[in-house]
């Protein structure tokens, strides 16, 4: 049976999400894996009734057509210990209660601020960070960036939007360190992972540290390994996923798939990171999406690297050419709504399933 003709054959999203057995709801909480919520883009908007999103919907929602999806009970059905979320509400009593759920499902939780932009924002950014000391979070991670190569047709451009983020984390370290909460600022399609170090050095901050991710910097011609090495001094806490590559007309295509399906060394890069740290998180970040173009082979592409090496573009054009996808890549923008919400399931659970036998 064909992956469609299965999905077919389920019936509704919401039968079929009912007919679902988690991954470990009764089995050993896994205490170093769990769940971004980058990983549910159809089911959170399946259950809110909004429309369109990165992830893609093909026609706008205007009202849901499953209950309101909630991570953290996501995460304890399915034997997580860490969930990353945001925090929804500053009443102190709402974070009181989130933090007695956590602390009965031995849930670690990774918030997920907006950082301040001006000094007129430090005062609300202060409030989110205090709530997340009060959550017992484990760190705050933040993505600062869009993707570097689409946002930017100069150099200039480029270098005006790394000062503002540099002025944000600026702006929001003595805060970090007033509440001793340490925030991870992901790889996330904005620096190559030298920039990233460099700046890290810069900052010199015990509260401020990296959050690895780890296929974004394949977009930027990088060995994910060599990513890793590169910023593993500063990285706490990771999104972890596996990627599939393709050849395409401008460059070649870059997919999450479930992990094992993918060309990553990811029982490598989960031994590195657990030398380090036996402890540190592994939040699933399984993207059920359109392929990303990745087009190498334009000029806008190269508008903002001043001196990427060439040997880099080799390498990463002979991963292309030596790892073909084992299936066919998806494009759910095609897909009704609900076709989706099953797709992403069946990819969250089979990486759930790859964690529970390979991540300690």
């Amino acid at each position: 049976m064909t992956r469609r003709e299965m999905l077919a054959a389920a019936g509704s999203a919401t039968a079929w999400l009912s007919s679902v057995k988690p991954a470990a709801a009764q089995a050993t909480v896994m205490k170093n894996f769990g769940v971004a919520g980058t990983s549910f883009f159809a089911r959170t908007r399946a259950g809110s009734g909004r429309g369109g999103g990165r992830a893609g919907a093909v026609q706008p929602v205007s009202t849901p057509i499953m209950p309101p999806f909630d991570i953290v009970e996501y995460a304890h059905a399915n034997g997580c210990g860490v969930v990353e979320t945001d925090v929804a509400s500053p009443d102190l009593e709402a974070v009181r209660k989130l933090r007695a759920r956590l602390e009965a499902y031995n849930l670690r939780v990774i918030t997920s601020p907006r950082l301040p932009q001006e000094k007129a924002d430090v005062p609300a950014f202060d409030a989110v960070i205090k709530n997340s000391k009060g959550l017992g979070a484990y760190c705050a991670h933040t993505a600062l960036t869009e993707r570097r190569y689409e946002e930017f047709d100069t150099l200039e451009q480029y270098q005006a939007s790394f000062a503002r983020n540099q002025k944000a984390v600026a702006l929001a370290e003595p805060v970090l360190a007033k509440y001793k909460v340490r925030m991870a600022i992901e790889n996330h399609k904005g620096w190559r992972a030298v920039e990233q170090a460099e700046w890290m050095k810069r900052v010199s901050s015990e509260w401020v540290c990296v959050h690895f991710d780890f296929g974004n910097n394949i977009s930027f011609c990088e060995d994910p390994m060599d990513t890793l090495k590169t910023l593993l001094p500063w990285v706490i806490s990771t999104h972890i996923k596996d990627m599939a590559v393709a050849p395409y007309d401008d460059g070649f295509l870059l997919a999450e798939v479930p992990m094992g399906d993918g060309f990553l060394d990811l029982k490598g890069m989960i031994a590195m990171l657990q030398k380090k740290d036996p402890n540190i998180p592994f939040d699933l970040e399984m993207m059920t999406r359109d392929p990303l173009k990745i087009p190498v082979f334009t000029a806008k592409y190269w508008a903002t690297f001043g001196d990427m090496p060439g040997r880099d573009l080799a390498h990463i054009l002979d991963v292309v050419r030596k790892n073909k996808p084992k299936y066919p890549l998806w494009h759910t923008t095609e897909m009704p709504l609900e076709e989706q919400v099953k797709l992403e399931e069946q990819n969250n659970q089979k990486c759930i399933r790859w964690a529970r036998q390979n991540i300690s």
